[in-house]
């Protein structure tokens, strides 16, 4: 059992000169609202960065939400201001009252530090501590190997509040204690390694996903208190499944009681709309540059790692930060001193994020939602790279969606729009995402994406997930797709959890579970995910069939043939090269009729044969179903 200590809160010189030097990352042990005992009396500190305020006085459900009477004290000229109130603990409801210099503003504010908030539409924050007694050592000691390069890493993508609903309760979303126990069964029955969690920091606005981040110290008080959030994270480690969270330090909301112009002043965010203002999004940007700044969000990241155990984080909109002239036209955007788009600041935070990061907690990983061709998203700061563990490959997703809604009558004219993925494969380490996004804003549902009749979208929508698998690259999957819902996804419902009792549907599940768990268990379709030994062409030129043959390999140099037919043709005879002869077993066999296939295969597996092929001294002769993969094990 692990427990953590009570709150540090004694602010000192020395955390006064980190944080305005930019290299504080522990500031949510210092600032905020904190139970301590002054004196022999017990109470609440209260600590904010202000420093355009005039005045600041801490204000609540303890004074009668009174602005004048309990005022809070400068601290040097570190633009903190901190106050101790007897009385107070936790369960208290408070905000910030500024007073500016700038004249004529006042506001009202929560804070910044809250470990908790009140339930949105409410935007007061409230006096929490953060003790957990923690369960989960085993899942400590071994995820080194879990989050690894090495390892299979099967990420199941989840929106919280419409994961499932209770219907018979009014539609209700499910606590984080309700949502940890089906939530991890449903996981461990489908064979995925980790959860990714939309982002769970407090937001204001529920049709945001979480986006517009206001509480980058406390998850959503929707589902509950930080110790259920705690919870559901502490049961998903006890059974074996690592917890990836969403994180979102490009952007965030303008509501009055946030960050946006904080102290009468733009502190958090850049002055200029030219820096300061997503076009996209409607929300304020960051000042990266400034050191305070920096220690907020460095703090913020380092808050989850260590007081929720968090074993990776997901940066959201990266391509937004790296570029000055991201969404913006001609003259909507101003040059850095160099004159090029590039944001150096914000480059600048990205890397000693990584480096911050990874130099405490070796263990886990960072994950950039990245969509441009910047190079090094995920080398080492040590040779010019940002420092991230892996990128989301957007590249492999565009191609391989656009490739797979084409009729299969064209797809021999389009070749290259998969087989192009691999002269930059092993450029970055890729997650291969079928994310959220493809699943919104009129998209319509991954199944829907595919051509034909019901039969032939479910037969191309295994064929897509089964060369997803067989590719190098980690992997991820948005909640739903794992049975081909119909339906695209709408965050104000649940999942529409009948449809898996349906034959095509109940198939496609299966068939995700038992990639899944061929792709742990085989280290040839994991091992090398990441490196260009594990991966060897057989037949890429094969357009008029429009199949493709390859290798997957482990460290031994075990191989597993991977055959992939993209039209409804069945292919008989087809006579496939392998560099040894024996016996190679049909591990998987999309069209098998567990997964409401036709039932084409070569039953259990084929005799390799000294019949030269594809430069090989062997081959297979074999049957290929009509938009099927073939995954053979020799």
């Amino acid at each position: 059992m692990n427990i953590y200590p009570a709150d540090r809160a004694i602010l000192g010189e020395q955390d006064l000169y980190l944080f305005n030097e930019g290299n504080h990352y522990r500031l949510y042990e210092k600032l905020g609202a904190h139970t301590v005992t002054r004196e022999g009396k017990t109470g609440t500190q209260f600590a904010v960065w202000a420093p355009s305020a005039e005045s600041v006085f801490v204000i609540g459900d303890f004074n009668g939400w009174d602005k004048t009477r309990h005022p809070m004290q400068p601290q040097g000229k570190s633009g903190i201001w901190l106050t101790f109130i007897p009385g107070v603990g936790p369960g208290a409801c408070y905000k910030y009252h500024i007073e500016s210099t700038v004249a004529g503003y006042h506001v009202d504010k929560a804070d910044p530090y809250g470990y908790r908030h009140e339930e949105p539409p409410r935007t007061g924050s409230v006096v929490w501590n953060i003790d957990y007694e923690w369960h989960d050592q085993d899942w400590m000691q071994i995820r080194h190997k879990k989050n690894s390069l090495q390892a299979p890493i099967a990420i199941y993508e989840v929106h919280a509040g419409s994961w499932m609903r209770m219907s018979e309760e009014g539609n209700r979303w499910l606590t984080y204690r309700e949502l940890a126990v089906k939530l991890a069964e449903y996981v461990r029955q489908t064979g995925f390694t980790h959860v990714e969690f939309m982002p769970l920091t407090e937001h204001p606005f529920y049709g945001s996903w979480g986006y517009q981040t206001t509480g980058f110290f406390a998850p959503t008080s929707r589902f509950g208190s930080p110790q259920d959030f705690m919870y559901l994270i502490d049961y998903l480690h006890q059974r074996g499944i690592g917890v990836i969270l969403d994180w979102v330090p490009s952007h965030f909301p303008n509501d009055e009681h946030g960050l946006a112009y904080f102290d009468g002043t733009h502190l958090f965010e850049h002055a200029d709309p030219r820096q300061g203002f997503h076009p996209d999004w409607g929300s304020m940007i960051f000042n990266y540059g400034r050191h305070e700044v920096r220690a907020f969000l460095l703090s913020s990241a380092m808050f989850w790692l260590e007081k929720f155990h968090i074993d990776g984080l997901r940066v959201d909109a990266v391509a937004s930060m790296l570029y000055l002239d991201y969404s913006r036209k001609a003259g909507e955007w101003i040059p850095n001193t160099h004159g090029g788009n590039e944001n150096l600041e914000a480059i600048g935070f990205l890397r000693q994020f990584n480096e911050t990061v990874y130099r405490h907690y070796p263990d886990v990983q960072t994950y950039a939602e990245e969509s441009t061709a910047w190079s090094k998203v995920s080398r080492p700061t040590s040779v010019g790279g940002l420092g991230f563990g892996l990128k989301w490959d957007m590249g492999w997703m565009h191609d391989s969606l656009k490739y797979m809604a084409r009729e299969p009558i064209h797809r021999k004219f389009h070749h290259g729009e998969l087989s192009f993925r691999m002269i930059y494969a092993f450029s970055e380490n890729f997650v291969l995402p079928l994310s959220h996004d493809e699943v919104v804003h009129g998209k319509g549902s991954i199944l829907n994406k595919m051509p034909g009749d019901d039969w032939q979208k479910f037969a191309n929508l295994r064929l897509l997930y089964g060369y997803m698998y067989a590719m190098p690259g980690k992997k991820l999957l948005f909640m739903g797709a794992e049975w081909g819902q119909w339906q695209e996804w709408k965050h104000d419902s649940s999942l529409h959890w009948e449809q898996p009792n349906h034959p095509p549907h109940g198939g496609m599940q299966r068939w995700v579970t038992d990639l899944n768990n061929s792709y742990r268990a085989e280290p040839g379709l994991h091992e090398e995910d990441c490196f260009p030994d594990g991966f060897e062409w057989i037949d890429c030129h094969d357009a008029g069939a429009s199949i493709f043959s390859f290798l997957r390999k482990s460290r031994r140099g075990d191989p597993i043939l991977v055959v992939c037919n993209f039209t409804p043709v069945v292919r008989i005879n087809y006579r496939v090269g392998v560099p040894h002869g024996g016996y190679w077993r049909e591990m998987l066999n999309s069209d098998s009729d567990l997964y409401w296939g036709s039932g084409q295969g070569n039953a259990g597996g084929a005799q390799a044969e000294p019949v030269p092929q594809h430069g090989r001294p062997f081959s297979l002769n074999i049957t290929i179903p009509p938009l099927g993969i073939l995954y053979f094990k020799g």
